[in-house]
């Protein structure tokens, strides 16, 4: 009897390991890309936006057959793709990602699915350079994405440069808005948004002769799928899969749809290219006066910014409080919209939207972003000033017109003081938001602070390190404002 539940006890451990371990191999995969200027590898499809295209979808499509395994798509910002892989919530990366030291550091990589080059473009019938050497001589902007090898190319360099978090600002930048003279991007990129065929055609900066290549591509690189250190076993199921899709002329027929494949690539079917990982992390040295100036162009932004809205912010207040139904409304009018629509949307469309309706009132990255915050939190100012005014007691007014007092000289002199009492601690919270609210302006080409953070982490400096010397600098920055607060409450409390 003792043997018999020995045997049954034995079978169903066997039984149960062998059903945990299929259900382990038939898992989905989570594949994290990013589809907000991911192409050519993935994209929305232009002729139905619900289906995703793109050439690393259909990779992904080849490598699940192989697999055996279904692989599901995670849309996931860029930036978080290899620290969603540290941390466990995508079992994959694949997004054009660069097998550099660097991105070493935070994941293992499976051995190369594509050899890439970078390639200059300039607009078509640029003469004044046919190289980065060139452009790095006559000292001209080149546009490029953060935390590439592009970006740390021209850093290496010397040249001087204007960085992305998307693929369509420099493009955009370089044919419309003349705000860089050049793009430095991988050569898959550059081909998609060139490419006279209208399935790869990228409609929001395409016009038909805007680019050209300057010069040959140069600077190599290698593209692989990021997998989580701890799961070594998934890096060579995965090799093993690219080395069939090679075989069997597949990975060749992906790559040649979307006009991708050159001669280049048979050099990865007898070779792999030894790329190790550094553990020379970026200096505090070297990175400090970086991260130092960010900051100063937070606090910039933010004091201009600032001012715009307390200029612009009164106004709208009296405007709403005394002025005619005319001029009540627009007030109103004005503070609903501004309050209504997200500070990002008003970056794009001044930075990029302007410059399309009217070149004439083309703004700069700064100008755009001081605008931007300045008419947004001059909405929320508005109806601070409005409630602060609105909170004086009637009796004042009475009062100083029982005296003969104009209700200018009364508004000034009486009002107004009080008022600010009131308005001071909520104006104060606004300040304190907007500078942490500067971090946005990324979107628009703008190195702050948080923007330095990132360029650094991704170009090997430490999460911990970059990242503490970061929150203590907004600290230094932030926490005296509210001191500065307290100091006039009082001050003003008592002597007013």
């Amino acid at each position: 009897m003792k043997k018999t539940l020995v045997a049954i006890f034995t079978i169903a451990i066997l039984v149960g390991a062998h059903t945990a371990a299929h259900a382990q191999t038939t898992k989905p995969l989570r594949w994290g890309a990013d589809l907000d200027g991911g192409v050519p590898y993935v994209l929305k499809d232009p002729d139905d936006p619900e289906k995703v295209i793109g050439v690393e979808w259909d990779l992904a499509k080849a490598l699940e057959k192989q697999l055996g395994r279904p692989i599901e798509f995670v849309q996931y910002q860029f930036d978080a793709l290899l620290p969603g892989v540290e941390r466990g919530d995508l079992d994959i990366a694949m997004n054009g990602l660069e097998i550099t030291p660097e991105n070493l550091k935070k994941a293992a990589f499976t051995k190369p699915y594509y050899l890439y080059q970078l390639q200059l473009v300039t607009k078509a019938g640029e003469d004044r350079f046919q190289s980065i050497e060139e452009a790095r001589d006559k000292g001209l902007h080149i546009g490029t994405l953060g935390g590439t090898a592009a970006d740390r190319l021209l850093d290496k360099l010397g040249i001087p440069k204007e960085v992305y978090d998307e693929q369509d600002g420099p493009y955009i930048d370089l044919l419309k808005n003349d705000r860089v003279q050049g793009v430095l991007l991988d050569l898959p990129v550059v081909q998609y948004y060139a490419s006279p065929d209208p399935h790869l055609k990228h409609s929001r900066c395409k016009k038909p002769g805007g680019f050209q290549f300057a010069g040959p591509p140069f600077a190599e690189g290698y593209y692989g799928i990021a997998v989580n250190k701890n799961n070594l076993s998934l890096v060579a199921d995965l090799n093993v899969a690219i080395d069939r899709l090679r075989e069997t002329g597949e990975l060749k027929n992906i790559f040649s749809k979307w006009e991708l494949w050159n001669t280049d690539q048979y050099r990865l079917y007898t070779s792999t290219p030894n790329i190790e990982e550094t553990h020379e992390g970026i200096a505090f040295s070297r990175y400090f006066p970086l991260l130092i100036d960010g900051a100063q162009v937070t606090v910039f932004i933010t004091i201009a910014s600032m001012l715009l809205a307390v200029v612009l912010g009164l106004p709208l207040a009296l405007m709403r409080l005394y002025g005619p139904a005319p001029l009540r409304f627009l007030s109103w009018l004005y503070v609903e919209f501004f309050r209504g629509i997200p500070v990002l949307l008003l970056l794009y469309f001044l930075y990029y939207g302007l410059a399309a309706i009217a070149p004439a009132l083309t703004l700069g990255p700064l100008q755009a972003a001081i605008l931007g915050f300045g008419m947004n939190y001059a909405a929320y100012e508005a109806e601070i000033y409005r409630a602060g005014i609105s909170s004086i007691p009637l009796g004042q007014w009475e009062a100083a017109a029982s005296l003969g007092m104009p209700k200018s000289l009364t508004f000034r002199r009486i009002i107004l003081p009080q008022a600010i009492r009131v308005i001071l601690p909520p104006m104060t919270n606004d300040l304190v938001a907007l500078f942490k609210d500067t971090s946005v302006v990324a979107i628009i080409a703008v190195v702050e602070l948080s923007k330095q953070y990132q360029i650094l982490t991704k170009s090997g400096g430490g999460y911990v390190g970059v990242g503490l010397t970061t929150a203590a600098l907004y600290l230094i920055m932030s926490v005296p404002l509210g001191y500065l607060s307290r100091y006039l409450e009082q001050r003003w409390g008592t002597n007013g």
